[in-house]
């Protein structure tokens, strides 16, 4: 790490959670708890002893359900953040597993619910016309009679939802306490540290961070598989029993339902990334070649694996630059102020209040992320803020997320929830807004290495995603047949990154990256990739628009974003006029990132001639 940014370490916070709880042990925290299971048992005996008046009786529902589950997310929000930041903290992972014994009893009575609701299905003509302003949750109610049809006997949703504690979410943890607390030996580095260092300027510590990296993951590979095994084997299991189907057809229907996503859309994206692979392969050629990359021998090769994000030096520019964290604030507040004075007001709210942990540290997670407190009405946002350009992109990511959540915070509870897909949409869009504001004050080699950092982001976010895609797939068809271990799941993604990258990278590829992607240890999150390609193309169409009415168009993106969660993703996209269905919209964001590529070539080129 630059010695700048160690000088300035101690200005890299950590987010105020006391504005949220003060503690585990704290009499305000203990009140929520104790509301939390008063409210449970109310709308439990609701449910089980429903009043004949069915308008009635889903009028009070919907009231009790948004203000305990606004309540009940909240207070897990609040758990996971403490062990995010310190995952061998027992305060909150006894939390965390009291809370979860709660969502057991919370998931017994969304079952009874449902079944009412389906039972009374003709009635919800007769309860929108009573109750009028309920009418916007016709689409959530639908949905829950949709769920309905995929799920098992109440008895045994109960055990299944109950024995999960101990079963995926289990495995999920054990995870992420192996990554989180590795450690190399001998240079003392975390593993989000060693795995950081994919973005340094130097090839030697490029290439020797990869190496430890890989051979702390190989000391760990069968606590590691063993996880991913189980939980996929479980995903099959009950997929089946909840007639989602078989094997890869029934989790990736899981996945389009709690996407909100039709087949149609997904096989109109996978086919245009598809079609995107030789560009992306000639790109990464190009990159070899910008970076002048050597064999041992002296001989010019292609990129490996750890060379995908290196940053381009150019013989006329400087090194890179890297900023402290207080720069990296001023520069958000500044590039979201100009988009507009709403997110401009918020993004200060959010940096004013200690919003952000952004210090790399032994026991936090890796990556980064946004949560959200609903009963407080804020997010918070988790990142390895090491100096990178890379990392003001990612912090803008995240801030992205946390002004989504912004956005809708004042709508019900229930009409708040918006799928992975369009989660997706606002962090990948405020990412492009930071970008673009940057390239516009660049000069010619601080452009060509923001446009190099650009592709190098689509091409992990389409070219890569694909091959965690395939490689998810592959898993769950062989998952059906047999027991997976390590050497499996290290075959099944060499497999998968060579369809992708081909002879692109030499053969030093990622064969353990399915040890590292969290997505993959989650059992609410199959397929949790194609998702970041959505977004990504979805983001583009987005800000075509913002560029050709840049005065109206933040207030019907902030109408867009609340409605978000009320919707399918196409009818969301129907509304800012894109039809997902057609592979011709996801090539036009493609087409987008095919002209970066040729400026950047062309960039490139300049800088030749003038040395």
């Amino acid at each position: 790490m630059n010695n700048n940014v160690n000088l300035q370490k101690n200005t890299i916070p950590h987010w105020n959670m006391q504005q949220i709880w003060k503690s585990f042990s704290d009499s305000e925290y203990k009140k929520s708890i104790e509301k939390l299971q008063q409210l449970i048992k109310q709308i439990s005996y609701h449910v089980k002893n429903p009043i004949k008046d069915f308008n009635q009786f889903l009028k009070i529902y919907l009231s009790m359900d948004n203000e305990l589950g606004s309540l009940s997310e909240s207070l897990y929000a609040y758990s996971y953040s403490i062990y995010a930041t310190d995952t061998t903290n027992t305060d909150s992972l006894n939390n965390m597993a009291l809370l979860e014994e709660l969502q057991v009893s919370i998931a017994d009575y969304q079952l009874v619910f449902r079944q009412i609701l389906k039972e009374n299905q003709t009635k919800l003509s007769s309860f929108f016309h009573s109750f009028p302003e309920y009418k916007k949750y016709e689409f959530i109610l639908e949905e829950e009679i949709s769920y309905f049809n995929h799920q098992m006997e109440r008895k045994e949703e109960s055990i299944a939802n109950d024995l999960q504690r101990f079963g995926g979410d289990a495995w999920s943890k054990l995870h992420e306490q192996i990554i989180s607390n590795l450690v190399d030996k001998e240079t003392g580095k975390t593993f989000n540290q060693l795995r950081n260092d994919a973005y340094s300027p130097d090839r030697n510590i490029r290439k020797e961070s990869y190496y430890k990296e890989i051979a702390l993951l190989e000391q760990n590979q069968i606590a590691i598989s063993s996880a991913l095994n189980n939980i996929k084997g479980a995903t099959i299991s009950l997929n089946k029993k909840r007639n989602w189907g078989d094997g890869f057809e029934g989790a990736i229907n899981r996945s389009l339902f709690s996407s909100r996503l039709s087949r149609k859309s997904l096989d109109a994206l996978i086919s245009a990334i598809e079609d995107s692979i030789p560009m992306w392969q000639e790109y990464l050629f190009e990159k070899a070649k910008a970076l002048n990359l050597k064999d041992e021998k002296g001989n010019s090769e292609k990129c490996s694996f750890y060379d995908i994000f290196a940053p381009l030096i150019t013989e006329s520019s400087d090194k890179e630059k890297y900023w402290t964290y207080q720069e990296a604030k001023e520069f958000i507040i500044n590039k979201f102020s100009e988009f507009s004075s709403h997110m401009g007001d918020f993004v200060k709210t959010a940096f004013e209040e200690n919003w952000v942990d952004a210090e790399i540290r032994k026991g936090k997670v890796g990556g980064a992320f946004c949560i959200d407190f609903p009963l407080q009405k804020v997010s918070r946002v988790l990142t390895n803020f090491s100096g990178t350009t890379s990392d003001i992109l990612t912090l803008a990511h995240e801030l992205g997320h946390a002004y989504h959540h912004f956005c809708i915070k004042d709508l019900d509870y229930n009409l708040c929830s918006y799928p992975m897909t369009l989660a997706e949409t606002a962090s990948i869009f405020a990412e492009t807004m930071v970008t673009n504001s940057m390239l516009k004050t660049a000069n010619l080699s601080e452009k060509i290495n923001l446009l190099e950092m650009h592709l190098s982001d689509s091409c992990q976010t389409l070219l890569d995603i694909l091959s965690r895609f395939y490689f998810e797939k592959s898993v769950f068809e062989e998952r059906e047949n047999k027991e997976l271990v390590a050497e499996d799941f290290c075959r099944l993604m060499k497999d998968a990154q060579n369809k992708t990258y081909g002879n692109s990278l030499t053969e030093t590829k990622h064969p353990y990256l399915w040890a590292v992607k969290t997505h993959y240890y989650s059992p609410s999150l199959d397929f949790y990739n194609f998702p970041y390609a959505f977004g990504q193309l979805f983001a583009l169409g987005l800000y075509s628009q913002y560029k050709e009415s840049p005065k109206e168009f933040p207030s019907q993106y902030q109408e867009l974003l609340k409605n978000t969660g009320s919707m399918t993703c196409e009818e969301v996209c129907k509304l800012a006029g894109f039809d997902i269905t057609t592979k011709d919209f996801w090539l036009s964001g493609i087409k987008e990132l095919k002209l970066e590529f040729e400026e950047w070539k062309t960039c490139l080129k300049v800088t030749k001639k003038e040395c």
